[in-house]
């Protein structure tokens, strides 16, 4: 690992074709160029945050025309490209169209890689996890380029850089990990081990207009005008924690982080424009330690994690019972379930919930949000 870990902030207003161009170029120029992350005719994935097939302007994922320029960046650079993700529901394909990025790949002739088809890989070295199942092309690939975006989320804070790779874990597979890792502890370890195995070469993050509030797919488009560039995805995300002023001792992935020795947020050079252009201290993320960690769980009743720990709510004039929470329920037996007939909104279990927020995170209808309970609030005063 060098000494300082190098991270690249360019201005960029808005999303306008060949604004964004010159910024993702200024940005991989500032780490040398897609030359230096790529050799001619080696095969790069670009793995992109593709959550769900949303429309780009709710900034669920990386908008069309970042995704364009980074494609065309490494394609001039000689490199055969490929495209592709998990999304949380449905086909890639179907993700990718209604994302507004098929569209572009095809323009470019970049075809959508395989991330359907499993293949399980022995990782010795993981501090946590031995083995991961990842999707075909993660593996077959010479070099990975991790595309995120910038946007809150209630089990991690933050989504950016190192989460980004949990997309590589194929379909339903990825709720398996999120039932045998109960815990954001055990889930943060399980992707720093993740991107660990990956090496990506080169992490860009989109956060020209990012996602603050109910994130990772029901929060607010906030525009904060930036790309972010690194080879280390704990130096990115740190530098987004100082961008939106939290705490990044409360974000368990940039902690396990740094303590498996994916990255460091401790000697960081910032490259490109000043970090004060692009300070939000009003950013909308759950800063409060109320959210507390797994350890402490650990030893607390059943009624204390249920009555303290932060908890999915359902709004119920929101929620127009779809059933889409109930389907992607990781937890055996669900935590939710229609109690009270498909007429009503899905009732919660919380001493079955395992605070994995996936179906907050998957709602279609901003139905669902994360809040504490009272007795929380009152421990934390």
């Amino acid at each position: 690992m060098q000494n300082s870990s190098r991270v690249a902030l360019v201005y960029c207003e808005k999303y306008q074709l060949e604004e964004v161009r010159q910024a993702v170029k200024t940005g991989l120029n500032l780490l040398g160029g897609a030359e230096q992350f790529s050799q001619p005719q080696e095969n790069i994935l670009v793995k992109v945050n593709m959550l769900v097939g949303d429309n780009p302007d709710k900034c669920v994922g990386p908008h069309p025309m970042v995704f364009q320029a980074v494609l065309e960046q490494f394609l001039a650079a000689g490199s055969h490209v490929t495209f592709g993700d998990s999304p949380g529901f449905g086909s890639p394909r179907a993700a990718a169209r209604m994302a507004g990025l098929l569209p572009v790949a095809e323009q470019l002739n970049v075809p959508l890689a395989d991330f359907e088809t499993p293949v399980t890989h022995s990782f010795p070295d993981g501090h946590l996890i031995k083995q991961f199942t990842l999707a075909k092309s993660v593996l077959e690939s010479d070099g990975l380029v991790s595309l995120s975006k910038l946007k809150s989320h209630a089990l991690t804070r933050i989504t950016g850089a190192i989460k980004n790779q949990f997309g590589c874990i194929p379909g339903i597979l990825k709720s398996e990990f999120h039932t045998r890792m109960p815990n954001k502890d055990m889930f943060s370890q399980m992707l720093v081990d993740l991107n660990l195995l990956i090496e990506p070469r080169l992490y860009i993050m989109d956060g020209i207009v990012a996602m603050e509030g109910n994130g990772p797919r029901n929060g607010t488009p906030r525009p904060m005008h930036v790309l972010l560039f690194s080879t280390d995805p704990v130096a990115l995300d740190a530098t987004v924690c100082r961008m939106v002023g939290l705490d990044e001792a409360l974000v368990d992935p940039i902690v396990y982080g740094n303590a498996f020795g994916l990255g460091s947020s401790e000697n960081i050079t910032l490259l490109g424009d000043p970090i004060t252009r692009f300070e939000v201290p009003d950013f909308k993320v759950n800063r409060s330690k109320a959210s507390t960690t797994s350890r402490e769980r650990s030893r607390s009743t059943s009624f204390m994690h249920n009555h303290v720990t932060p908890r999915p709510m359902i709004l119920l004039d929101k929620c127009n019972r779809c059933g889409r929470c109930v389907q992607v329920c990781p937890a055996q037996p669900k935590a939710l379930s229609w109690a009270n007939g498909e007429e009503n909104p899905p009732v919660y279990n919380y001493d079955h919930c395992i605070r994995c927020y996936c179906c907050q995170e998957l709602c279609p209808h901003q139905a669902i949000i994360v809040k504490v309970p009272l007795l929380g609030k009152f421990i934390r005063r």
